[in-house]
């Protein structure tokens, strides 16, 4: 489904459950994933939505649970790491962890031989591999080849995920729409409406369940097809239409879903 990027839904009253990828929806994309920083405006955010909504939010992210820790410090709400490879099912609770395995281990090493001095940053997120070359475009074609070269190396089960300023090496069983519905059979997220914000590639499998459950699904900064049915056009939109219809609900006019 082509969008377009001023299409910004507005929710009806109902009993709703949120889900939020992080990097490009609600913190903008930066040359190295450290680089970013959360507001204290934007804690205070999500803190909010989380209790108006009886703890019905998880972040859906590919960034590691201890990664998100560090940025959202002190909040620790729920949430699927490295793509639901990592969980943390409630708030303050257990981390589900994920390890490196050896022979990723080897094959980002070689990785970094070849890319890491050339403002290339390869992160190594366990069993997820990423490639971000955010600043240095000139070489996505190349990180592009060598994991998918990589490929033929490994066991099977991992796959390719490609976006527009890096490249991603994971498992099968990595995928956004499988953590949410996870997160839909326990509660407080069972017997809610599910709504996904995304802004990427790895996020279309999520825009996909939500679609199959009745909930809603929005890409925010939509490039081309997607499966997401509606569209926000920026992080800065994306963070006033939360606060629009989750922060100050009973106060926002938040009038009829735009479709």
């Amino acid at each position: 489904m082509n969008l377009q990027a001023d299409l910004t839904p507005r929710l009806p009253d109902g009993r709703w459950a949120l889900f939020l990828d992080i990097d490009g929806t609600l913190l903008e994309h930066a040359a190295h994933p450290d680089s970013v920083s959360v507001s204290e405006e934007l804690r205070l955010l999500v803190e909010t939505i989380e209790h108006r909504l009886d703890g019905a939010l998880a972040f859906i992210t590919g960034r590691s649970i201890a990664a998100v820790d560090h940025l959202f410090d002190p909040l620790k709400p729920r949430i699927a790491g490295l793509y639901g490879l990592e969980h943390r099912l409630t708030p303050d609770g257990q981390i589900e962890a994920a390890d490196e395995p050896a022979d990723m281990a080897a094959l980002a090493d070689e990785i970094e031989l070849e890319l890491a001095s050339k403002a290339v940053y390869v992160e190594r997120k366990g069993p997820v591999l990423a490639i971000h070359t955010r600043a240095a475009p000139h070489l996505l074609v190349r990180a592009r080849e060598l994991v998918e070269a990589a490929l033929a190396r490994l066991p099977k089960g991992y796959r390719v995920i490609a976006g527009n300023a890096g490249v991603e090496l994971m498992p099968l069983e990595a995928a956004k729409g499988a953590a949410i519905r996870r997160f839909m059979q326990l509660d407080p997220f069972t017997g809610r409406r599910p709504v996904f914000l995304g802004d990427d590639t790895s996020d279309e499998s999520g825009f996909e369940t939500v679609n199959a459950a009745g909930g809603i699904s929005i890409r925010v900064k939509p490039q081309g097809e997607t499966a997401a049915r509606f569209a926000i056009a920026d992080v800065a939109s994306a963070i006033a239409w939360l606060e629009a219809n989750f922060s100050d609900a009973e106060q926002a006019d938040r009038g009829d879903l735009v479709t």
